[in-house]
């Protein structure tokens, strides 16, 4: 069995070919080049589709169905985008616009509960029936999976962790609510911390990492200082993970996940993070006299997970 799932991001259309263990086997990508219209990039999403067809050595018709993880808020069974605002879409049938152009079955989901799908059958989670995945990139992403069954709510715009609050009246987040989990542990808030830090701090290592223009501020610039024995960049990663860890506590008692993995270009200081933030776990969560704790690790598909979570939405929706 051959399925297909995509994942359609803000930069890039990424299609694999999936087979029945979860292995991908071909795969087609495309620049999304965001905004423009929802049928041009239907038509380069099939382009994409069709190349990894031919990457993978077989025809349309050995495809069973076609999945897509899509960011927005998305309902499932109609296929319709509510809002995406890194496409810029309103109320788009994509699901309809897709299947016009290729002769199979598609499925779309959220780009994030795709990738805790993934997550789910072949990664991190795979064996367990309780997950959640974080993903740090741009924003906070978040997918819950409970006894086997993505958590959306009764609108499909459930399982938005990053807009959880951990700063009252705190930094502004692209949500328009202050104080928002995201706001403080993204990629982008960890970038914004950073400079912050630089700016109070001109002697800091930081400067030289970046060659002295703040603008080449990245996600590994405080991290590459606290290695090199910077004690401004120690300060901006301890309290980058407190902030990260803060909002952790407040998912595992939420949801008491067996594993709670998290993803994204962050992810990669690995243990780095993973050290202290079970530390702060391990004390602050209401759930600490129990024997059975929420395992934290990282996610292990990478950008894959998008992939293959989306090439088997069929399982969940069927």
């Amino acid at each position: 069995m051959y399925v297909v799932g995509i994942d359609l991001g803000g930069t890039n259309i990424a299609a694999g070919v999936v087979d029945e263990n979860y292995n991908i086997v071909g795969r087609g990508k495309i620049k999304t080049r965001a905004p423009r219209p929802a049928e041009e990039i239907a038509d380069d999403m099939i382009a994409a589709v069709e190349m990894a067809i031919s990457d993978a050595g077989l025809t349309k018709e050995d495809i069973e169905w076609v999945g897509v993880g899509a960011p927005g808020t998305i309902n499932p069974i109609t296929g319709v985008i509510g809002f995406s605002n890194n496409l810029q879409f309103n109320n788009v049938p994509f699901k309809s616009l897709l299947e016009e152009r290729f002769n199979a079955k598609f499925y779309i989901e959220n780009d994030a509960n795709a990738a805790a799908f993934g997550e789910f059958l072949a990664g991190a989670g795979r064996g367990t029936k309780n997950l959640v995945a974080i993903t740090l990139g741009t924003g906070v992403g978040g997918g819950i999976i409970v006894d086997g069954k993505l958590i959306v709510g009764s609108n499909f715009a459930g399982g938005e962790l990053g807009h959880v609050v951990i700063q009252k009246d705190g930094e502004l987040c692209t949500c328009g609510r202050k104080g928002c989990w995201e706001a403080y542990a993204s990629a982008t808030g960890l970038i914004r911390q950073t400079k912050q830090a630089m700016e109070k701090d001109k002697n800091s290592v930081m400067w030289e990492i970046c060659g002295g223009d703040i603008n080449n501020v990245n996600g590994r610039t405080a991290f590459d200082a606290m290695r090199m024995g910077d004690k401004t960049g120690k300060e901006v990663v301890d309290n980058y993970i407190e902030y990260l860890a803060c909002g952790i506590v407040n998912v595992i008692n939420i949801f008491q996940p067996d594993v709670l993995c998290i993803g994204g270009g962050i992810s990669k200081e690995g243990e780095t993070i993973l050290e202290p933030i079970r530390k702060y776990v391990e004390y602050n969560v209401f759930s600490k006299n129990i024997d059975k704790q929420t395992v934290i690790k990282t996610a292990e598909l990478g950008n894959d997970a998008g992939i293959i979570g989306a090439a088997f939405l069929e399982n969940l929706y069927k």
